[in-house]
């Protein structure tokens, strides 16, 4: 793997990298950002893949919902008590028990996703520099082409902070 890339002590010259970028014509998707700590607060914190952690959250969760209701009511059918006039199957009492079973359907699928993409993660080398654990921003490009390099050092070098390295 060749890559090219910056490392800034500061937010918001990591931006400046990531606009010169942009500009350069290199899209979001060629442009990997790394930093040991959120930055939610700058736009680069917004970029990169997008997953389905959330989706499979909902569905585990109306999953264990649907087999909590379904549970409760062939129960209550099969062993019917005498409630005074009163339904078999009451949804008051229920809510407890279809509200744990939710959230252990939404946690299972949760753990679940988060084991299956751990075990099948694309292990092929990608870019990090120690200094990312020491607080300072990795901007760079993987791969880049062989004429876009000088280009790309242009690019990363927006600060005084800047510090360019290839591999």
């Amino acid at each position: 793997m060749k890559a090219v890339y910056g490392l800034y002590s500061e937010g918001q010259s990591a931006q400046r990298a990531v606009d010169s970028l942009r500009a350069q014509g290199f899209p979001d998707r060629d442009i990997t950002v790394l930093s040991s700590a959120p930055r939610e607060d700058m736009e680069f914190g917004h970029m990169g893949p997008k997953n389905r952690f959330w989706y499979i959250a909902s569905l585990g969760g109306v999953i264990g919902f649907l087999i909590a209701t379904a549970l409760l009511y062939y129960a209550e059918h099969a062993w019917p008590i005498n409630v005074g006039g009163l339904p078999i199957f009451a949804w008051w009492p229920n809510l407890i028990i279809m509200f744990e079973l939710t959230f252990l359907g939404a946690i299972l699928a949760t753990v679940i996703a988060l084991v299956g993409t751990a075990l099948w993660a694309d292990r092929k080398a990608q870019l990090y520099d120690p200094e990312v654990s020491d607080g300072l921003i990795l901007v760079g490009v993987e791969n880049p082409r062989e004429d876009a390099i000088s280009a790309l050092e242009r690019a990363l070098a927006t600060g005084p902070d800047a510090r360019i390295k290839t591999v």
